[in-house]
């Protein structure tokens, strides 16, 4: 026997890259093991973002103070649509925090294999530790938005708007859970479809635009309780999570246990399809981006 045979008969190999050839080969455990990977990309996510901005991290602020003040203006002083009791900013910043996030997670993941093409042709990782890391690094910007949200709630309270913590608040987490699966799912279902037809990518901007007036984020579920288009809005799964958000800090909205049952069967499933999905892309998308 060779010396170069004797040798490969005492190596051992931490890791062996093998081809993935199931559909339902999905190795979450290896995924936990690039956790660090992970947060490093999290981080760069946060950062890049704001680079080369001359205001950074402020445009958290200042993007929901602005549609905030537009919002007033179309639907509170052109439309009059009222806001369930709620105070029209409070109601209005709630809805669009919320939102923004989704819409983050959304479009931001729906790039993956396209943003990311150099990395993944260069260095061995899970490819799903990419649009893991995204979903966790909108979190950030969604408790800066939430922050914001909670000031002007202390500032109406000095103001005589009624504002206290209730038990109700416990479920917050989940409903960003929910609203972040939701965003996971879709993304990643889009990024894995966007490598063959790029058409996608241009939609979804259109997308998400008509989704933000299909969801109650400028105006309360209640409005459309008696019109034909209520339908459009409980096949929604975002509706109840808006609704719930709005109820767990106010105490009004118009949402019930079977709507956030629904989103949350909803969430699962997307999360499942486009899981699978993407790790099938994976195997060969170079060939294609």
């Amino acid at each position: 026997m060779s010396e170069t045979a004797k040798n490969n008969l005492h190596e051992h190999w931490d890791i062996v890259l093998e081809p993935n050839t199931s559909f339902f080969n999905i190795n979450l455990k290896e995924v936990w093991r690039y956790r660090d990977l992970m947060w490093l990309f999290v981080r760069r996510d946060f950062v890049a973002q704001y680079k080369q901005t001359i205001l950074g991290p402020l445009w958290h602020i200042i993007q929901p103070l602005l549609t905030t003040l537009v919002f007033l203006f179309l639907f509170g002083k052109v439309a009059k649509i009222g806001t369930d009791g709620i105070e029209p900013v409070l109601f209005y910043m709630a809805g669009i925090s919320i939102w923004n996030y989704f819409a983050a997670c959304l479009t931001n993941t729906s790039t993956t294999f396209i943003t990311n093409a150099s990395i993944f042709g260069k260095v061995y990782f899970p490819r799903l530790v990419m649009p893991l890391s995204i979903v966790i690094s909108n979190i950030i910007r969604f408790v800066i938005q939430f922050g914001l949200l909670l000031i002007f709630m202390v500032i109406y309270a000095f103001r005589g708007v009624p504002f206290s913590i209730s038990t109700y608040w416990l479920f917050i987490p989940l409903l960003i859970f929910v609203m972040a699966g939701i965003g996971f799912g879709l993304g990643v279902i889009i990024s894995s479809l966007t490598t063959k037809y790029r058409d996608l990518s241009l939609m979804l901007t259109f997308a998400v635009q008509l989704g933000m007036y299909a969801t109650p984020i400028a105006y309360p579920l209640s409005y459309l309780e008696a019109t034909k288009y209520k339908w459009l809005m409980d096949i929604n799964p975002l509706t109840s999570i808006v609704e719930g958000f709005r109820y767990c800090l106010f105490g009004k909205g118009t949402v019930t246990p079977g709507a956030l049952l629904y989103s949350f069967i909803f969430m699962v499933i997307v999360v499942i399809i486009g899981v699978l999905i993407f790790n099938k892309v994976e195997r060969d998308f170079m060939d294609t981006v």
